[in-house]
């Protein structure tokens, strides 16, 4: 169990996500406007999401069998009789004055997510609801100096809100969290969870107890765009609760904001109960009905999800637990590895690809998408390794070039001479060299001193440009030195 020791002994924190995935959509959930981002701001504003009067909201049909989708692929109950509520609320960029969401009767009811965590071991989050609501618009503060302006291209938008039971107990635990969800999201291809855009977003509840006491007063840090400022945002949340518990304080139920610059949450508002926002169910929208046969057609459509995957790849290419999770983490990782492994030896595939690989990609700043070596090209180059054209420490070299070039691993081996040697006398050649330069270090591993073979191992592969077969190098020189 993971404890923050504090000034009057452990203290255990209490975690709960809000997540709002932007639902993958062309349209918006009650409008035909476009959601494409980065568009120029109010280019994409219908007379639904500006709230002209008399204009009525018409659901998106897609938006909901994506919903039904995600629900599907995080086991969870899918409620046939779902309902969508006014939550009320002003802002300035809320036209409406409300929000269409949904509250008593959501369309996903509870489910479960499993943690891959970084020690190996795994664990159980469970999944409260998912609910179907509209976007709000968006305040830009920086354009004016003492003006804001506001953008609704984001106004009406499609968002899941998966909201999760308060399962997690680190922030280690809230951070692989969020990663897991985005995968099973991105597998799905009902959310892309790109938080740089906004399209994934967390609200942060946190609280902190005495081990085995009820739960403490929860304070949420609205909107944290990031995996790394949600376990930051933890970590400095619940040190500030155990400090004002330990000074004699009560910690105020409150929304806080996390300060990316400062590193600390701030007060933004006195929390809201759900009363406050006075739900109600919207009359222009129906109750929404599904059928059973329709939601079961949509299971048939799901796709291997990461742990399925993950299950797999352990059993059919016998892989870790650890190379399995690393490479069912997104699924063009995936992919890309098992058009690797095809007819090879999936070991090896593995160890390409999660070492060089992505070293290298991780060094220049790429995903796997925008890889200069094609799985294709990286395959080649282990069938020159398994055939003996080149050896593993030329193949690092080779592979190198590849990343810089995008050639492919024969040309490059064709091109610059790496082809091991596998000419046995041509071997000998190097060998017998190599021991007419250095009798006193003959002379001294045959009195003895064995580890003068790696010495003599190094001097043959310098030799040969390193190109010498390293198995026939072992083989020949054992025979030379205790023949």
């Amino acid at each position: 169990m993971s404890y923050i020791q504090g000034e009057t002994g452990d203290w255990e924190v209490v975690i709960g996500l809000e997540v709002h995935a932007q639902v993958i959509s062309n349209a918006k959930l009650f409008s035909g406007s476009a959601t494409e981002f980065g568009a120029a701001p109010n280019s994409q504003v219908s007379f639904v999401d500006a709230a002209f009067p008399g204009m009525l909201p018409v659901i998106n049909e897609y938006c909901v069998e994506q919903a039904v989708r995600t629900g599907l692929g995080l086991k969870a109950q899918i409620n046939l009789t779902s309902v969508f509520d006014r939550k009320n609320y002003f802002y300035a960029d809320l036209p409406q004055g409300y929000q269409i969401s949904q509250f008593l009767q959501p369309i996903v009811g509870k489910g479960e997510i499993v943690l891959d965590l970084p020690d190996g071991t795994s664990r159980t989050v469970g999944v409260t609801r998912l609910h179907l609501e509209q976007d709000a618009g968006k305040s830009l503060h920086d354009q004016h100096p003492s003006k804001t302006y506001i953008d609704l291209n984001r106004s009406g938008v499609a968002l899941m809100e998966i909201v999760s039971e308060p399962d997690m107990r680190s922030s280690e635990e809230a951070g692989a969290y969020v990663r897991k969800l985005r995968s099973i999201l991105r597998y799905l291809g009902t959310c892309d969870g790109n938080m740089e855009e906004g399209s994934m977003r967390c609200d942060v509840n946190v609280s902190v107890r005495k081990p085995g006491d009820p739960f403490g007063t929860r304070c949420e840090i609205k909107n944290v765009n990031s995996i790394r400022f949600v376990m930051q945002a933890i970590e400095y949340e619940a040190r500030r609760q155990i400090e004002i518990i330990e000074e004699g304080g009560k910690i105020d139920q409150e929304t806080r904001l996390w300060d990316t610059t400062k590193f600390v949450t701030r007060s933004m508002r006195s929390k809201e109960e759900a009363h406050d926002y006075r739900y109600f169910p919207d009359p222009d929208l129906l109750p929404l009905e599904l059928d059973a046969a329709w939601v079961e057609d949509i299971r048939k459509t799901l796709p291997e999800l990461p742990d399925d995957k993950k299950a797999r790849f352990i059993e059919d290419y016998k892989l870790s637990v650890y190379d399995a999770g690393v490479l069912v983490s997104e699924k063009s990782k995936a992919d890309y590895f098992e058009a690797v492994a095809k007819g090879r030896d999936p070991k090896l595939a593995s160890n390409w690809v999660t070492g060089e690989l992505f070293g290298y990609l991780n060094k220049a700043g790429k995903e796997i998408e925008e890889s200069p070596v094609s799985a294709e090209n990286l395959g080649g180059l282990i069938d020159l390794i398994a055939d003996n054209t080149i050896s593993g420490r030329i193949a690092k070299e080779v592979f190198e070039t590849m990343f810089e070039t995008g050639e492919k691993a024969a040309d490059i081996v064709e091109k610059k001479g790496l082809r091991q040697v596998t000419d046995t006398s041509a071997i000998e050649g190097s060998i017998d060299a190599v021991l007419a330069a250095n009798p006193d270090k003959v002379a001294e591993f045959r009195g003895g001193k064995d580890k003068l073979f790696g010495f003599f191992v190094g001097q043959v592969m310098k030799a040969t440009q390193g190109k010498a077969n390293p198995a026939m190098v072992n083989e020949i020189l054992t025979k030379k030195l205790k023949g």
